[in-house]
């Protein structure tokens, strides 16, 4: 079949969903899953541990792992996660809950703006784009702060380019601040936000094609006043607390947290090196399916730049900025950019209507939606009746039966809906394929994940093993432990640091062990154990989170040392 033969979709045959269908399906895709799994690494058990113990002391200014002050990220995203514990007091359901309002509240953020920017069907256009691109709604379904720090960053951007583009509006400058600085105490790197300043100066100053009222008023000060005192919701209290009671712990925490973990961390990355052409794979890959109409938005965008449209240089420009602030480290995530997302979207939403009525688009979105559902049927099969070899794989690190079929019928469940959307997709209706195609993957994906895979990769699994191993009435310490384990731990646990080496997580898990030894068992994982531990006197748990562990009963140590005495 050639390309002119295809039916063609005119701009009257497919109409973005309305905005309460975009809600709807949104709620689906992102909440899919909820209540229905404990957290998952990487970073899920860390926040959720640090967020349940927050309400289990009642120190919500120090965030802790353990017995140890917790100081890589600002507090704000645990303090949500805590409250939403303090008031369901369900784990199951608190950890992931400010991921999907802060989905959420960025696809209606991104719409709305979309609509006062250009219309109303913009905005629905940008909204659908935002939710069907893969890693915002992949993680969008962790329970990770980037969800928060991309609402945060998306509420700025929209504050600030209402003032800019449809103002003076002073209170959307304000607001803008404000979310950028709620960005900043999320996550350091929250003030990527104001990046948008820098092209609304190049509009105003250079290209004239923005009125300078947005900044010429003594009201432009109210902007950073804003800033400053969402920061100081939790800077000010936590310096105030160092300053009345300077203990060392919280001195460290300080330094720690305000220099090594920010402008340390930006400056001299030390974990995640790559290149610096990383994003440009990252956005080629994890923004699909919206970065196939790249190709065709190229031309208009420069077009729409020389003529003078400052909606796209702004959204261009800040796009371009946020990526370009996270590929001059060394150390890079593919999450890093996730807040230019939505300014994308916004720069392709007002291009895909004219998009989706020509062939060559619609040829691509056809082939990706096929491509994707032959795939995932292959790719079932193949686990289900020829055991491939990265089956195994997977299972193996996270301690299943090489037997089991549940990934398989996870793969084999994400083809179905995607098969549909194929089937629609080759009968003309290419964006309403799509849409099925990809949002009942991730409903299925979010459901029959969290069945299958749970038990291992949170460790709860592992942990109710332990428990019935050593018995109700038993002690476990942890060397060497995860996050995970602490947070599923079915016994009375005790660990002895996070941060220590090993080796002195161990001998201190002796000596506690020694104090009542009928009653403590060890939980140590395999890179801890050393040579002169005999064979037989550890008992193999099993592999967890790609870690081997084993347990040393208290009575094994005890009668051995009786044993060895003349």
């Amino acid at each position: 079949m050639t390309a002119t033969s295809l039916p063609r979709l005119s701009f009257t045959q497919f109409r973005p969903p309305n905005i309460v269908v975009l809600l709807l399906v949104s709620l689906a895709v992102l909440g899919a899953g909820l209540g229905l799994r404990d957290p998952w690494p990487a970073d899920e058990p860390r926040f959720a541990l640090v967020a349940k113990q927050m309400v289990e002391s009642g120190d919500w200014l120090f965030p802790h792992r353990g017995a140890e002050l917790y100081s890589d990220k600002p507090p704000l995203f645990m303090w949500i996660q805590a409250a939403l514990y303090w008031t369901t007091d369900n784990l199951r359901i608190s950890f992931l809950l400010p991921s999907l309002l802060a989905g959420l509240l960025t696809i209606v953020l991104t719409y709305d703006l979309g609509r006062r920017l250009w219309n109303r069907q913009i905005g629905l256009y940008a909204g659908w784009a935002l939710l069907l691109t893969a890693q915002f709604t992949l993680q969008m379904k962790r329970a990770q702060i980037d969800p928060l720090l991309i609402a945060w960053v998306t509420l700025a951007h929209y504050g600030l380019l209402r003032h800019i583009l449809r103002g003076p509006d002073w209170r959307m400058w304000t607001l803008g601040w404000f979310a950028a600085g709620l960005g900043v105490i999320t996550k350091g790197v929250g003030i990527i936000a104001l990046f948008v300043l820098i092209p609304a100066i190049a509009a105003t100053w250079w290209q004239r094609s923005v009125s300078s009222s947005w900044w010429r008023d003594w009201k432009c000060w109210l902007g950073p006043v804003a800033l400053l005192a969402a920061i100081s919701l939790w800077l000010g209290p936590m310096l105030v607390a160092v300053r009345l009671a300077p203990t060392t712990e919280h001195l460290a925490y300080v330094q720690d947290i305000l220099f090594r973990q920010t402008v340390e961390r930006y400056a001299e990355s030390w974990t995640h090196i790559k290149p610096v052409w990383y994003f440009a794979g990252v956005m080629a890959s994890a923004w699909l399916p919206l970065m196939l109409a790249m190709p065709w938005a190229l031309a208009p965008w420069k077009r729409r730049i020389f003529r003078g449209d400052p909606r796209f240089l702004l959204l261009l420009g800040s796009w371009l900025l946020i990526v370009l602030f996270f590929s001059l480290p060394s150390g890079k995530r593919d999450m890093y950019i996730l807040p230019a997302l939505p300014l994308a979207c916004l720069a392709f939403a007002p291009l895909l209507p004219g998009l989706l009525r020509r062939d060559g688009p619609r040829l691509l979105l056809l082939g990706f939606v096929v491509a994707l559902a032959i795939a995932l049927l292959l790719a079932g099969l193949a686990m289900l009746f020829a055991d491939p070899g990265f089956e195994k794989r997977f299972l193996l690190m996270r301690g299943m039966s090489t037997g089991s079929e549940g990934i398989a019928w996870l793969v084999l469940g994400m083809a179905v809906p995607a098969l549909f959307g194929a089937v629609v997709a080759m009968g003309g209706r290419v964006a309403t394929g799509a849409i099925a195609s990809l949002a009942g993957m991730w409903i299925v994906f979010g459901i029959v994940s969290a069945i299958v895979l749970n038990d291992a990769s949170s460790s709860r699994g592992m942990m109710q093993s332990v428990a019935r191993r050593i018995g109700p009435d038993a002690q476990l310490g942890l060397v060497g432990w995860r996050e995970q384990q602490l947070l599923m731990s079915q016994s009375p646990t005790t660990e002895f640091g996070f941060k220590r080496p090993e080796k002195d997580q161990l001998e201190s898990g002796l000596a506690w062990q020694a104090q009542a030894p009928a009653d403590r068992w060890l939980l140590i994982v395999g890179s801890a154990i050393p040579q002169e531990f005999r064979d037989g006197e550890l008992l193999a748990v099993g592999i967890a989170n790609r870690r081997t562990w084993w347990l040393l009963p208290g009575r094994a140590r005890d009668v051995d040392k009786r044993e060895s005495q003349p």
